[in-house]
């Protein structure tokens, strides 16, 4: 991986929402985008931490069963990812630095797959809400591409998002509330700590 944040920097850049917390939230001049990049613990855990993120969902979408269980989801029957349904202020935080985020904080070129856990239900994806969300996500997947910040092929699936649905409650915060368990002590604490040095200028206050 060679100098991705750098080479995401310098670029220029070119749904169906649950009755979730964001249904709360004023939605007037804010963007939806949700994302698959491992087990939505990990993901919820790093982009709550950025300065005009308003919310995030853990939830599944991307799948063809209705109101899935978490049991089904990782039983890899379902089609669903975990994912994370993120509220932003884009006069804030711009899609392209969301996706910035995206990219750095996970590995894009592994199928199905993020370190140990395994199946399509951690899969890497991008689902967007609009067009304007389809053209950039593409846009910078190519370019990434094009410049061999990754050695291998990115295959981040980019689609349209379809119906989601938001986790079980006791997946929500998951981070903040289970700090003390030993996947958040191992896994997701690590990962949030590298995040943090490489996007200290993007977090909240």
């Amino acid at each position: 991986m060679k100098n991705i944040m750098l080479f995401l920097i310098c670029l220029c850049t070119v749904g169906c929402v649950s009755q979730t917390e964001t249904d709360m939230i004023n939605m007037e001049n804010k963007e939806v985008i949700t994302l698959g990049a491992g087990c939505f613990w990990c993901v919820e855990a790093v982009f709550t931490e950025l300065e005009g993120v308003e919310s995030v969902v853990s939830g599944y979408t991307g799948g063809t069963v209705k109101n899935p269980s978490y049991k089904e989801v990782c039983n890899g029957t379902t089609g669903h990812a975990e994912v994370a349904q993120i509220v932003f202020d884009p006069e804030v935080i711009s899609l392209k630095e969301i996706l910035e985020v995206f990219w750095k904080t996970h590995d894009p070129t592994t199928l199905n797959r993020q370190g140990n856990d395994i199946g399509t239900q951690y899969r890497s994806a991008i689902f967007y809400s609009n067009e304007d969300q389809k053209q950039i996500a593409s846009f910078y997947k190519d370019e990434l591409n094009k410049s061999g910040a990754y050695n291998n092929p990115i295959v981040t699936e980019i689609t349209q998002l379809g119906d989601f649905y938001a986790a079980e409650d006791y997946h929500q915060n998951y981070f903040e509330l289970n700090g003390e368990q030993q996947y958040c002590k191992f896994v997701i604490q690590p990962k949030v700590e590298k995040f943090k040095k490489a996007f200290d200028s993007k977090l909240k206050k």
